[in-house]
């Protein structure tokens, strides 16, 4: 900012997305409203992404028609969210009439299209607004050629070396900065459509923009790293998936949970609130849940900046208004995370239904039976072949259903002919066979199509160099200019996370006399996932309970806790945010590969934290006193 010149006000950012499958009403709701200077949003999960980049690369077959095709034929094998078009068109006439800035990671691996696509909405529309396009996602020839080069790369996951890993990449997708997002703006446009840039760089690239920062301001920036964080999973911030959700339903402000704002200012400081006259909330409480929710340690890593958050600190501010203070920032890496996609192979699995007495008994029962009709010679075929339980049977149980259990055979195999139904060998036909003689109380699923082959990918998560991303921004209007966008000239190498146990233990017998009740009541908590880990936050309302937590909820503890079948065996990091009452935990490889490939339920890590808090623990009775949770 040049000297003397006076501050502009904050500039009031609103989050219309947190995926592909959020309301459609979210950019038109918060661009309706003249005081949102700008809408963000998230359309590109990374589960997303591998099947956008995977089709992508089979379209790249076809390029040589491409240039004869009418957008209308383009659009009908396009690999960007189809969702965000259901999104933006009823917002255009908001959009134009407010003057409101848009900025998306929608464009997945067809960034360019979905531009021309937004473009002709517009027109058709009646408006004239400036549509940019920033490229720069897509590394896979350069990930490619760095691998015939000699260069190795590593698993952010599991340590494993890309020939360890064993599988052929098909594509590789890197999570640009918000550089040339805040570009773009500078240029004039309306509508910045992006591939898969990080998810609060739209905020960070609006925020440089609106308040001219330098690419250096490493505070300013963190600041507003942490505000697109927060504001990035829609109303994750506002009530979705709030551990203190009966507040909400006995409040009656479950129904239509509005969108959040950001109001970020020229220091990076940012108070977060929400849409008027909505359902929902913002208070210290969900502002920390959405905080502790995908992050991986102390230092929240992006490629523009490293925002530092052992001092986070949360004030409430007015109704629904709560400011975000204590960021610290320092330079980015020079490295940024890529995702590497490969197809794994195919998969099909298979639902027997029991109930009753005896559950232990039956599932002996099925596996052995599945097993022996399998075979030897067919299971060593299987890639992965897993038994799992669902449920439980409880004896006197109010109804059948709430008494019945899902008995789940999944398997994988590199052979789709392996799950052929017409096979009489093949898995399908194998298990048929058991069904007359199960053991009693059994039923099978009246939908046998999971029983086939489903095309499946692996996910491979590593660093690559900023400088190897062709990141340019495109104009799609005046004379279409295109500008390069340097990597961050400052880097900074860092090494491992922090991670202990507590630096100040309380003796626990301190608190007086406990009684076994379930964590939750007393403890409040988001978990997420980042491929195949999973991370868990736990906060308390009072500093004794934070004094109890931050003492009792160690490493060792949480792995008691998960228990032998549910603890994977991977490292675990642990770190404390004291003025927020929250120890995190990040939980590595969690997630048997994540998404894409793996065999668990919990695909994302959503019910992880919920679980822990139903875990019986010994707490301190005067805690238990003061109401639960």
């Amino acid at each position: 900012m040049p000297p003397n010149t006076e501050p502009k006000r904050p500039i009031r950012i609103g989050g219309a997305s947190g995926g592909f499958t959020d309301r459609v009403a979210g950019i038109r709701r918060l661009a309706s409203d003249p005081e949102v200077d700008a809408v963000v949003g998230d359309w590109l999960s990374e589960n997303v992404m591998t099947g956008y980049g995977a089709g992508k690369q089979r379209a790249r077959k076809n390029q040589s028609t491409e240039g004869s095709k009418t957008l209308e034929e383009r659009m009908k094998t396009a690999n960007y969210a189809s969702t965000f078009l259901q999104c933006f068109e009823p917002a255009i006439d908001e959009i134009a009439k407010n003057g409101t800035k848009l900025a998306v990671n929608a464009g997945a691996s067809d960034t360019e299209l979905l531009a021309e696509v937004c473009q002709k909405m517009i027109k058709d529309a009646g408006h004239d607004l400036k549509v940019v396009w920033v490229e720069g996602d897509d590394v896979t020839d350069a990930f490619k050629q760095m691998v015939a080069d000699g260069n190795t790369f590593t698993s952010l996951t599991d340590g494993r070396t890309l020939k360890e890993w064993g599988f052929d990449p098909i594509c590789a997708q890197a999570y640009l900065g918000s550089l040339g997002i805040a570009e773009a703006f500078r240029q004039g446009a309306d509508i910045v459509i992006a591939g898969r840039v990080s998810d609060a760089a739209p905020t960070i690239g609006l925020s440089t923009w609106w308040h001219g920062w330098e690419n250096d301001q490493f505070e300013e920036l963190a600041g507003a790293l942490i505000a697109g964080h927060l504001i990035e999973c829609s109303v994750f911030i506002t009530g979705g998936y709030y551990s203190g959700f009966k507040d909400l339903m006995k409040a009656k402000k479950h129904i239509n949970i509005g969108f959040p704002i950001a109001e970020v200012d020229h220091t990076g400081v940012c108070v977060i609130a929400k849409e008027k006259n909505t359902g929902g909330v913002v208070n210290t409480e969900t502002v920390i849940s959405q905080l502790v929710y995908e992050i991986s340690g102390p230092w929240y890593f992006n490629s523009d900046v490293v925002a530092h958050l052992e001092n986070v600190k949360l004030e409430t501010v007015g109704e629904d208004r709560v400011k975000v203070t204590g960021i610290i920032g320092s330079a980015p890496p020079a490295t940024t995370r890529t995702g590497i996609t490969a197809h794994g192979g195919y998969q099909a699995e298979w639902h027997f239904y029991l109930v009753g007495l005896d559950m232990e008994e039956k599932c002996q029962w099925m596996e052995e039976q599945a097993r022996a009709a399998i075979g030897e010679d067919l299971m060593k075929k299987f890639s992965l072949l897993k038994f799992h339980l669902h449920g439980t049977s409880p004896i006197n149980a109010p109804t059948q259903e709430a008494a019945t259990v899902d008995f789940r055979i999944f398997a994988q195999s590199p052979d789709p002919e392996m799950f052929n139904p017409s096979l009489p060998d093949g898995f399908s036909r194998k298990l048929y066979e058991i069904v007359l003689q199960s053991c009693p109380g059994v039923s099978r699923s009246n939908d046998l199509r999971q029983s086939t082959a489903k095309s499946y990918f692996e996910y491979f998560v590593t660093l690559m160099p900023q400088s190897a991303c062709n990141h340019r921004v495109h104009c799609l209007f005046g004379d279409r200019k295109i500008t390069n966008i340097s990597p961050p000239k400052t880097t900074k190498q860092y090494p491992e996370q922090n991670s202990s146990n507590t630096k100040t233990p309380v003796p626990l017998e301190s608190f007086g006399d406990a009684e076994l009740a379930p964590l939750g009541y007393v403890v409040l908590g988001r978990s997420g996932d980042k491929a195949s880990d999973a991370n868990v936050g736990f906060f308390v309302r009072r500093d004794d309970e934070y004094d109890w937590l931050k003492t009792f909820l160690t490493i060792e503890k949480i792995k008691e806790l998960l228990g032998p079948a549910d603890y994977s065996g991977g490292k675990i990091d642990r770190f404390e945010m004291f003025n927020i009452r929250a120890v995190h935990f990040l939980l590595k490889n969690h997630l048997d590969r994540g998404y894409n490939s793996g065999s668990k339920l919990d695909t994302l890590a959503k019910n992880l934290c919920e679980y822990l808090r139903a875990k019986l623990v010994p707490i301190p009775k005067k805690f238990l006193e003061r109401g639960r949770v």
